[in-house]
């Protein structure tokens, strides 16, 4: 990194986040997703089932299932694939899925990444964000949660 992109990351100003934050996924029409902030994670995963990867006019396309929101039946999604890859998962088993590219936003800060589609069925929260996303200007309090506004009422 050369010293004037160091300088003027530094100048950055840090969002604060908590341990859990909303985040829309415009790509897939998605929006105020619960997302557990984990800094331990080095890449953002996403809940989905029945993953089916597609070739679609020479592209990898990667459909699968995802319930956004308590009480509301699973949809069928698409979203650009970019690779399949090993990912140690928080049992420490090592999993091989697929990663898909979208847009996230997160507060103020609009970015295109890649989550990895794995059944976080057992987990409390369907979205993980994970470091290579905060890079982006976010500082993680642990203490505190939904520091960017509440998740829907009926969400909680």
């Amino acid at each position: 990194m050369s010293r004037l992109s160091r300088k003027i990351k530094a100048s950055r100003e840090l969002i604060d986040i908590g341990w859990s934050e909303c985040v829309d996924l415009p790509d897939l029409g998605l929006s105020r997703i619960k997302a557990k902030i984990d800094t331990g994670a080095a890449t953002s995963s996403i809940h989905a089932t029945r993953v089916n990867p597609l070739m679609i006019d020479g592209q990898l396309v990667v459909e699968f299932w995802f319930r956004a929101h308590r009480g509301e039946p699973a949809r069928k999604f698409r979203a650009p694939g970019v690779e399949q890859r090993r990912v140690k998962s928080s049992n420490g088993a090592i999993e091989l899925r697929y990663v898909i590219e979208t847009t996230m936003i997160l507060g103020s800060v609009r970015w295109k990444g890649h989550m990895t589609l794995a059944n976080r069925n057992t987990m409390s929260f369907p979205l993980l964000i994970g470091r290579r996303a905060l890079r982006r200007g976010f500082r993680v309090d642990c203490a505190r949660k939904w520091v960017l506004g509440q998740p829907e009422e009926s969400d909680r």
